[in-house]
Formats: structure tokens, sequence, C-alpha cells
């Protein structure tokens, strides 16, 4: 039988711990902020209305907000009107699900076509709504637990049992699961059993209006760096999973090797600290003070779009040592300003990153092992321009747009599969 697909018109989107509307690289905001944002409005663009439900973090900020035309932001009254900790965010989702529902309610019945929850927390939301509203549920699960977990960083915590069980759960019921890259499609399937025929790979975007070639000297004259630097970039979350402390210990390394180098090299991070990464805020200054390199590290907050393009531009390189990615979205930004990328060889930076061809993939995070890849570059301009142009080649391949038709494709199969699928009749 041939599944009849409907039109999409009106899709929930539920991001419970995280809003569009926060500023990615610090507290929990990050990727997937980009990821819904960018989504979001491309949807709209194909005439498909996103209402984005997140939780209100402060008093002031209004019940509905509009993102962009056909995009709004609803903020769900759940908990203290503050930021919390991810581990105090099960206790207040029925208090977040009943303002979801309050919400549906006021309209006529079927007046969202699908629901899309993005990491764990929504999944849980997003499992009770569909029961109620009759839509199907598809998921994103942005990182895994069981993913991060095998892939510790040195001293950082491992994810709960509740979240596990979670996520269990959510894969269990959803209609469709989102996957970043084929790989992580495969954890899916093999690390939560996950029914292949309800996995689809969506490769994420990049903002190619936003994120593109332009003078390196002129975002250098506006970040008020050397014209002669050798820069080397990381941006992101100050965290322990993100690993820029194996950026400082590598130029450190670079250093001893090469004491002529300590003029030139300038190593500037962008972002803030987040989850365990709170513990120690000043960990970047305190680690740049012990190696003795705190003259060429340069420590700047996180960034708006146009400004971290320029932080891109500027750079020679962009490092990205993370121990997991669900896909790498800094290295795939990096790349479409004609940054080459040296990123760690895990999840979805296998796939963000073309190995010596756009950047270059390193394995483990032994700082040692990161010198030697990050001077090999330094000292061969070369090879960076050659990268530099492939990385423009390959980042023009992901765009928002092909995301989100690729997306409709996902929620109208779904849609379309809940209409047609056999009702249990009791005898």
């Amino acid at each position: 039988m041939t599944l009849r697909r409907r039109r999409v018109n009106r899709v929930a989107t539920i991001s419970v711990h995280t809003s569009p509307l926060d500023q990615p690289g610090t507290g929990d905001a990050g990727g997937m902020n980009v990821y819904i944002v960018e989504v979001a409005k491309r949807l709209a663009e194909l005439g498909i209305e996103v209402e984005i439900f997140t939780r209100q973090t402060a008093r002031d900020l209004p019940p509905v907000a509009e993102l962009a035309p056909g995009v709004l932001v609803r903020h769900v009254t759940a908990g203290p009107y503050e930021e919390l900790d991810r581990a105090d965010l099960p206790g207040q989702l029925c208090g977040f699900l009943s303002g979801v529902l309050r919400t549906e309610a006021m309209y006529d019945p079927g007046h969202y076509d699908v629901i899309h929850s993005h990491y764990w927390l929504s999944g849980q939301v997003g499992w009770l709504a569909k029961e109620r509203w009759g839509v199907p549920l598809v998921h994103t699960m942005h990182t895994m637990a069981k993913v991060k977990n095998a892939l510790l960083a040195a001293g950082d915590k491992p994810e709960p049992g509740i979240r596990v069980l979670g996520e269990e759960q959510v894969v269990d019921v959803a209609d469709r699961l989102v996957a970043n890259t084929a790989a992580e499609a495969q954890e899916l399937i093999e690390l939560y059993d996950a029914p292949t025929d309800r996995v689809a790979v969506v490769n994420p975007g990049v903002n190619l209006k936003v994120f593109q070639p332009a003078s390196k000297g002129a975002a250098r004259h506006r970040l008020d760096l050397p014209q002669d630097a050798h820069v080397l970039l990381f941006v992101g979350r100050i965290q322990p999973l993100k690993a820029p402390d194996v950026l400082l210990k590598a130029a450190a390394r670079m250093i001893e090797h090469d004491p002529a180098l300590r003029s030139r090299l300038i190593v500037a991070c962008v972002g803030g600290p987040s989850g365990n990464g709170l513990a120690r805020p000043a960990l970047l200054t305190d680690l740049a003070a012990e190696l003795g390199i705190s003259d060429i590290v340069r420590l700047a907050p996180p960034a708006p779009q146009d400004e971290l393009a320029d932080w891109y531009r500027a750079a020679d390189m962009t490092v990205v040592p993370s121990y997991n990615e669900s896909f790498g979205l800094v290295a795939l930004e990096s790349q479409a300003c004609g940054t080459p990328v040296v990123a760690a060889s895990v999840g979805g930076l296998r796939t963000a990153v073309r190995d010596g061809l756009s950047g270059l993939l390193v394995d483990g995070h032994d700082p040692d092992t990161w010198a030697r890849a990050l001077a090999r570059l330094v000292d061969r301009p070369g090879w960076l321009d050659f990268l530099s142009a492939n990385a423009v080649r390959h980042a023009v391949g992901f765009g928002w747009s092909e995301t989100a038709a690729r997306l409709a494709e996902v929620y109208a199969g779904a849609m379309a599969q809940r209409q047609w699928a056999p009702v249990a009749v009791n005898s």
C-alpha cells in the first residue's frame, strides 16, 4: 500500500533545557540552539509554521516571542524563573508538560501536525504530548549518554542512569529518530536497539550567507590580532567534553619544540564555561598560567554569528579536540569561512571534516600528537591554502535549506505512517 502523505502545516518543537533565543557558546546553549533556530527559519520559508516550547528562565520574558516570520517561541513556566542545572530539570517536566498541553487546548483539535523534540528531556515531554494529541513524535538526540560515557574526558562525570533510561524510553516511543550522521544512526541501532526503519539520517547545515570567505586581514584588524600571527582558534563551551585544554597543552608543546614560535603564535578561545566546566570557570586562565603561555592565549566571550565569522576568517585553523560530537557545527562554520579544521576523529566530526582535504582528523587526545599535527600546518602555508580552498567546497554541500527540506519529508512520512497504522479492536 502506498502511504498518502498529508502536508505538514505546523510543527511543535520542544526544547526544554535551552532556549533558541540564548547566545550559543555558554551555559547550555550550543550547537543544538543553532540547529533549532536555523531549521525553524527554513521550515517557515517552506510554509511550515513552527512553535518552539522552552522553559521560562526569567520573570520578564514574554509568554510568546516571534523569532522570525512563521516562528514563535513560547516560554513555559516550569519551576523557578532562573537557570537550572540539567540534573534538576527532570523534576520540572510535569509542570512543563502541563504548560504545553494548555497551549494546545486553546486551539481546535489537530492544531499541531507533528512534534519534534530535541534532547532526551524534551523527548519525555514529547512522548506524553503525542499520546494526548494523536500526532507523531520525531526526536533528535543531539548527544547520547551511552556514547558520552564511553568517551569521557579525564575527570569528567558520567551521565546518570536516569538519562540512559529516559533516552531508551524515547527511542521506544518515537515515530522517527533523526540522526545527524550515518555513524550516529548506527549508534542508535546498536546501543539503543532503535528499529532501522524509524531512523532517518539528516545532516545539519551551515548558514552560508553569514559564514563565507572574506578578507583575513580585515577580520584580524577588527579583532585586534597581528597580521603576521599564527592564530589557532577554539570555539565552543568551556567544559571537559570540548577539551580546550588539549589545545593549550599542544600549543605549549609547540613552543617547547620551537621557542621562536612564541612571538607569533596566538591561541584564541571564544566561548564560556558550561556543564561540568562551571565548577572551574577560570580553568583556561589557570591552565595558561601553569603552562607558561598566558602571553599567547586570548580569551573572548561567546560571539554573535557575524562576529564569530570574523574569528573564523582571522584564524589559520580552527581546532576541535572534543571527546565526542554528534556532528560539529563549529567545524562546518569554520570551513564555510575558508578556514581549515583540525579535529578529533570522533563521532560526527568524521563527516563534518574531510580528512586531508578540508582539514585534518587526529586520533586520541595526546597533546604531543596534536602539537605535531598543528605544527605541520603552521610550517606548510601552501598546504593550508590547499585545505582552505577545499574547506569552502566541502562546506557548501551542507545548507540549512537542504536540512529543513529533508526534515519536512521525515515529518510527512511519520504522519502518513501514523495515519495508516492498524488500530487494535477488542473482541
